[in-house]
């Protein structure tokens, strides 16, 4: 057994529909391997409506900020978000991105792991790259793998299409590794 240091973390990163339908698995898995990564839980999921929720269960708070981001994205680009979402009120267009992201989320089957490392949280968010494709630099998994925008699945009234989803920070992490995965379905070698 590799010794742990007080650096060492957990993160869960699951790949999504797009993911698991494109074949991109082994290459995904590969990019955490090379680093020194080592994959403790892994599971392929057709994930349920409840859990889907769950892993996106925001609060109030979340809606409001999720909402004045996308109102702040469509004044950007010169978009009438009303003509678009049918809303201008923040808390009502977080909503309909919650429901995007559980649609997408149980569209197909998903491959859910947990990767454990010093540092993973943080260097698996490098490795996947920003949230949307368009903007994720080249090497990044989104980056190399991704093309969606927020104007292409905005005007779909979808989620982003992104491919992987990693926890953003080792609280997230705990939590998420509590969602998705059984105590026993965690190894430690």
């Amino acid at each position: 057994m590799e010794e742990k240091s007080e650096f060492t973390e957990r993160s869960v990163v699951i790949i999504k529909p797009d993911g698991v339908k494109r074949r991109l698995i082994g290459e995904i898995i590969s990019r955490f391997e090379k680093v020194g990564l080592k994959l403790i839980a892994c599971k392929m999921v057709v994930v349920p409506e409840e859990l889907a929720f769950k892993h996106y269960g925001y609060d109030e708070e979340w809606f409001e900020n999720v909402g004045k981001k996308v109102l702040a994205f469509y004044q950007e680009h010169g978009k009438d978000p009303k003509e678009e979402l049918g809303t201008m009120e923040p808390k009502e267009i977080g909503k309909m991105v919650q429901k995007w992201n559980v649609d997408y989320l149980t569209e197909g089957p998903v491959l859910a792991m947990v990767w454990e490392g010093p540092h993973a949280v943080e260097i698996i968010r490098k490795i996947v790259g920003p949230t949307y494709p368009n903007q994720a630099p080249p090497g990044t998994i989104r980056g190399d793998f991704g093309f969606e925008s927020p104007l292409i699945s905005n005007a779909n009234k979808q989620s982003v299409h992104n491919l992987i989803h990693a926890s953003g920070t080792p609280q997230e992490a705990k939590l998420e590794i509590q969602l998705w995965f059984k105590e026993k379905e965690i190894l430690d070698y």
